[in-house]
């Protein structure tokens, strides 16, 4: 591993233990983190609000909706590897002012227009602060155990940020106006830049080369037609547009490889790829998020369309399963740091996800708390997984190369996440389709929210029955997803004990 001497940080040397001021520290980072986090669901219950103060066209709404997501993804690469160059705090910093500007402009928009671009710009700002995050996190904790529990803490904020984006959101529109879920960043962004240049080091690669400005559209390339184009297939299915975008993706994927594999400065150096456990760690950092997403998809409509559920009362049982996932990670890192090898803990972690998709086998139309347990079950798992590759991909990268790193994670998540959408959402969408009844409306073959439009026009006994047909059509559906998912994570399970077997924390530290 490269000496961290010969970067240019004012963090301790390499194995050091950390103090109260890294510990500190942490905590001034996680509040951003968990803003970002929550920035991707925080809109679940305020765009009606928003529709109705701001009237936006169907088009503007799903902009509003999806852009921050969809900036987010497309900039991670860049802003890693620019952080790399002039410097993880300094960038984070930069990011924070950006994303609490927007957040202020996004609070009192008033035009639709005006929220779509502060969006953006708030999706600009989480690019930066979420791998910087974590490249501080490597810089600052510099010995492999207080390392590993910084991370299960930061893999930690950033699961629980998802979820509580929505019921924040739900409660503040309940009570407040639709602008106030943005104008909740504003104190932790102000915290950030306040404290942040006396607790924070400063840390970049001090031989970065120049930056390849042609690696930003081509990446971007890569990101923006693979993102969408998975995030529409499971909602609209295997049109050719979407199909087409993802081709294009991958085409672009190619190209992006080739570019870094022949230039003399890349943004993402193939060298990375060298280190110990780095390959693998990625790969199952992204399998471990199309497990995670792939059962968001089929959860959150089982709790609202199947059990009836408001979006409000669905998104405050969602939080329960997240009372196991706290203590994840930690236990995943003590086991860890007793000797227990790094491959076990990993496929434990995969191994009771699956057994967490295994238990929404099970589920019927009126199964509340055996999906809030498998739900709790899979994410436990997932956590576990996420939080010991999270770890051991950042041990295995160099210092210098720690943005870059943890862009490149993140953007596998991205990756991830979408394609568990697709993947299991289509195979859920088939089985549901094949199981209602011939003779329903045509709306009702299309999804279960279609069936349920539909059945709530019909009279008496006809629109009951339509509505128990489809429900049990979707928990099939949600059954054959459950199985797809299981046998991808038992995969996933079978190829960490393998890839991970050889792999020790000491290895990647040399």
């Amino acid at each position: 591993m490269t000496n961290p001497t010969s970067t240019t940080t004012t963090a301790p040397p390499a194995g050091t233990r950390a103090g109260r001021r890294e510990w500190t520290a942490l905590g001034v980072l996680m509040l951003p983190l968990l803003l970002v986090s929550m920035d991707v669901s925080v809109l679940y219950f305020a765009i009606p609000a928003i529709s109705a103060d701001l009237e936006p066209s169907g088009t503007q709404q799903l902009w509003i909706f999806d852009i921050y997501a969809f900036v987010l993804a497309g900039l991670l690469m860049t802003m890693g590897s620019l952080g790399d160059r002039i410097g993880r705090r300094r960038l984070l910093l930069l990011g924070a002012a950006a994303f609490g500007g927007a957040s202020l402009l996004a609070a009192y928009a008033d035009s639709a227009e005006t929220l779509i671009a502060a969006r953006a710009v708030l999706g600009i700002g989480g690019a930066t602060l979420m791998p910087s995050t974590m490249a501080l996190i490597r810089t600052m904790f510099t010995d492999p155990g207080q390392r590993a529990k910084a991370i299960g803490l930061w893999s930690g904020v950033m699961t629980a940020g998802i979820a509580l984006g929505s019921v924040m959101s739900g409660v503040l529109v309940e009570y407040f106006w639709w602008g106030s879920v943005f104008l909740v960043n504003l104190p932790a962004m102000a915290l950030l830049l306040v404290l942040g240049p006396f607790l924070l080091p400063e840390s970049k690669n001090p031989e970065p080369g120049r930056f390849d400005l042609l690696s930003v559209p081509l990446s971007m390339a890569v990101v923006l037609p693979v993102i969408y184009g998975l995030k529409e297939i499971p909602a609209e299915g295997w049109h050719v547009q979407y199909v087409l975008a993802v081709t294009v993706g991958l085409l672009f994927a190619a190209l992006f490889v080739y570019r870094q594999r022949t230039t003399a400065s890349p943004m993402i150096s193939p060298a990375l790829f060298r280190g110990r456990g780095f390959a693998p760690a990625v790969v199952l950092n992204l399998i471990s998020s199309f497990g995670m997403m792939g059962s968001a998809f089929f959860t959150t409509q089982y709790l609202q369309s199947v059990l009836g559920k408001s979006a409000m009362e669905a998104a405050l049982w969602a939080l329960l399963p997240s009372v196991p996932i706290g203590m994840a990670a930690p236990i995943a890192t003590q086991l860890v740091q007793k000797g227990v090898g790094r491959a076990y803990v990993v496929t434990a972690g995969f191994t009771i996800a699956a057994a967490g998709y295994g238990m929404l086998v099970l589920a019927g139309t009126d199964s509340l708390w055996l999906v809030l347990a498998a739900c709790g079950v899979l994410a436990s798992g997932i956590v576990i997984a996420i939080s010991q590759m999270t770890d051991l991909a950042m041990s295995a990268a160099p210092v210098e190369r720690a943005g870059s790193a943890s862009s490149l994670l993140e953007t596998g998540a991205e990756f991830g996440g979408a394609l568990g959408m697709a993947v299991l959402g289509s195979i859920g969408t088939a089985v549901y389709r094949h199981e209602i009844p011939a003779s329903a409306p045509a709306p009702a073959h299309e999804t279960l929210g279609g069936a349920l439009a539909v059945a709530h026009g019909m009279p008496g006994r006809a629109g009951a029955a339509l509505l128990a047909a489809a429900r049990e059509a979707f928990t099939t559906g949600m059954h054959g997803a459950a199985i797809a998912g299981a046998v991808v994570l038992v995969g996933a399970a079978a190829l960490a004990a393998t890839s991970l077997r050889r792999i020790h924390v000491r290895d990647t530290e040399e």
